[in-house]
């Protein structure tokens, strides 16, 4: 099991094919997501790495999470977020994970909160079909009926599906798939749409109920193992005159 990220949405658009298909995707930023602090079993009692995403300013943070990012000697970041790994998995602080960490195809789940739409009625909230048109019904066409309880329980049960506060929960897509990938840009396309409003922060993870790709970036895609390789490649004198 190895990390998820944080994305922010930037919107939806859409991806034209070789064929000439279009294919309507959401767009998710990855602003330098970096590892900000390690669970270990021995200390916490569980394996995990704290990632941090987007940019805040330091006097708009508190003094404790100044102290936080200071030693973990990474900027004050904007949002927050912990994903479970193996132990094989964990990821040094400071390192920052691309957009490459996910392959073209791959499927992932994304979670977010959902956007809010006040107080709804029965049809709009739950998709019910409302009072009949005719045949003594008047003025209640739209609401959602008898609840189905009289003298015996006496009472509605909790969770019945009533008129209500719509949205504005933490939602969970799954099985969403990866369409396109920008590394440079840190930039994730994915197929269909994601749950949260436009500059929404989004947590993005391996599909759990989908088999993973084989060659994944383990323990993910880190931008500065990419860097270290192309010091290594260039030749260690400069270019000869």
């Amino acid at each position: 099991m190895r990390s998820g990220v944080i994305a922010k949405k930037l919107g939806m658009t859409r991806l034209f094919l070789e064929d000439g298909q279009q294919i309507p995707v959401t767009v998710l930023q990855m602003e330098n997501v970096q590892v900000v602090a390690q669970r270990t079993s021995d200390r916490d009692g569980y394996t995990a790495v704290q990632l941090g995403a987007g940019n805040a300013k330091a006097k708009r943070t508190s003094q404790g999470m100044r102290g936080h990012f200071a030693a973990a000697n990474v900027a004050p970041k904007r949002k927050i977020a912990e994903f479970r790994v193996s132990a094989d998995n964990l990821i040094e602080v400071g390192a920052e994970i691309t957009a490459d960490h996910y392959l073209i195809g791959q499927y992932v789940d994304i979670a977010g909160t959902s956007i809010g739409k006040g107080f709804q009625g029965a049809m709009k909230r739950h998709n019910f079909k409302g009072l009949r048109a005719t045949h003594g019904v008047s003025v209640s066409h739209r609401s959602h009926g008898s609840t189905g309880q009289c003298q015996d329980p006496g009472k509605v049960f909790k969770g019945k599906k009533m008129a209500g506060h719509m949205g504005a929960v933490r939602v969970t897509t799954q099985n969403l798939q990866v369409m396109k990938t920008d590394a440079d840009r840190g930039l994730i396309m994915i197929k269909g749409a994601v749950p949260g409003s436009r500059g929404g922060w989004v947590t993005i993870k391996d599909a759990v109920k989908k088999a993973a790709p084989s060659d994944l970036p383990m323990p993910a895609a880190i931008r500065a193992t990419a860097t270290e390789a192309a010091a290594v490649e260039a030749p260690e004198g400069g270019v000869e005159e």
